[in-house]
């Protein structure tokens, strides 16, 4: 939908402020009670949610035109989603993330393109992957292990990495080890390898929403040529895209759809996979964007007044994958999970997403630095994640702050309990 499609959720906002804040019944403390990266860090009301509504309103109703400084504070956001969630505390009619992504549209559209975010586009038209690493080495990671072809073996469960764990060296291990643990558990698994392709829910946080849907239409036909009946993730933002991006297009992948840690979770409840070992770690753990608030399923377009939108079709951040991987560690003997104050649907950003990454990366690495505090705010000694670009940005501001935290694929430690590995400076071998 175009900017001007949601002319009635930029003029419904109030301007109340309260899309910068964790709802205030569930605030802790004054220094973790803020919940949206880009207004806390530039201090100015135009870079907060709505801010933005009143940018897009001013636009839409001709009093005011696109410009560099204000495609710059369009970007200068996560996407991350708090902002939805907290407003729709107090205002269920309004959907804020829609608007901020149909900014981004409006942007690309209008010619106001961010260089960072062309290279990524590029990236992905010509290697299949928003790194412009070859293509032919995406399979790369799985060298030596024990999993069929998806393409020609007909696997039961397709198993898809994802751009960041496919290319990511450091990352390597970390997504290996989650098919040993498939593979330990007695899952028929398959991967495409090479023929494995991005998402493309990068392209559309960016706002190159055509691009989008071409690799949506692609992953489709990839995904039933494998004639997989299950299709299991390690990416939270690949998790994001199957199960709310792609329906909302009108794409539909034909599988049982799980992130790996619903299936870790489904797997040790029917005695499958075995955590036995002890793992003496007390540990936080870290809701990824995409993984929580930004994976309730899609449940179809209201038309008409919003206000008469049943609760079943409201995008709240209360249905994401919160339990899952909480139940996993839990199983986990050793684990002591202590809980941060910004959690589940009010959790903040690790900072990576929406492009801030790759066009802003001091401001990423300040957004992940005030999570590591956070963290250590709780005494834990590690951090535990589901995601690889929240995996990738934390290590590296651990390793810039020099802060004493170890941080954790969730797989990681499974992969341990389960015997399958050892812990060694922060990961897992």
């Amino acid at each position: 939908m175009a900017l001007q499609d949601y002319l009635r959720d930029m003029e419904g906002c109030s301007r109340c402020s309260s899309c910068k804040w964790v709802p205030f019944n569930q605030v802790k403390s004054w220094r973790f009670a803020k919940n949206c990266p880009s207004v806390t860090r530039h201090n100015l009301h135009a870079f907060s949610g709505s801010g933005k509504m009143i940018m897009g309103l001013s636009m839409v109703s001709g009093r005011s035109e696109l410009n560099d400084t204000v495609t710059e504070i369009i970007y200068r956001c996560q996407l991350c989603g708090a902002c939805d969630t907290a407003c729709k505390v107090y205002r269920d009619d309004i959907d804020l993330m829609d608007v901020l992504l149909a900014l981004r549209a409006h942007c690309v559209e209008q010619g106001q393109l961010i260089p960072e975010h062309m290279l990524t586009i590029d990236a992905l038209k010509r290697e299949d992957n928003v790194f412009g690493e070859p293509k032919a080495r995406r399979g790369d990671w799985a060298e030596g292990l024990d999993v069929k072809d998806a393409v020609g073996e007909k696997p039961q469960v397709l198993f898809h990495a994802g751009c960041r764990y496919s290319y990511d060296p450091d990352l390597r291990e970390t997504v290996r080890g989650a098919v040993r643990l498939l593979r330990s558990a007695g899952v028929d698994l398959g991967i495409a390898g090479a023929d494995e392709a991005c998402c493309g829910g990068r392209a559309f946080e960016l706002g190159y929403q055509g691009e989008s849907e071409n690799f949506a239409d692609d992953m489709v036909s990839r995904v039933k040529a494998t004639g997989a009946s299950v299709l299991v993730t390690a990416c939270s933002d690949c998790y994001a895209a199957f199960n709310y991006l792609y329906p909302r297009m009108g794409k539909e992948l034909g599988v049982e759809l799980y992130h790996i840690t619903q299936y870790l979770e489904k797997l040790a409840g029917e005695g499958r996979l075995r955590l036995r070992q002890r793992v003496p770690k007390l540990v936080t753990w870290h809701d990824p964007c995409h993984l929580g608030r930004k994976s309730e399923p899609f449940t179809g377009e209201w038309k008409g007044d919003k206000l008469l939108r049943p609760v079943t079709m409201k995008r709240t951040g209360k249905k994401g994958v919160y339990d899952a991987p909480r139940n996993v560690l839990k199983s986990i003997p050793g684990i002591e999970l202590v809980e941060m104050e910004r959690i589940k649907g009010y959790a903040w950003c690790c900072g990576a997403g929406g492009g801030v990454l790759e066009a802003f990366p001091e401001f990423a690495a300040w957004t992940a630095a005030e999570r590591i505090e956070e963290a250590l705010a709780t005494g834990a000694e590690a951090l535990v994640t589901s995601c690889p670009w929240c995996l990738r940005i934390f290590r590296d501001a651990v390793e810039e702050t020099g802060a004493l935290l170890e941080v954790y694929d969730l797989t990681e430690l499974a992969l341990v309990s389960a015997g399958e590995g050892v812990l060694a400076g922060g990961a897992a071998r």
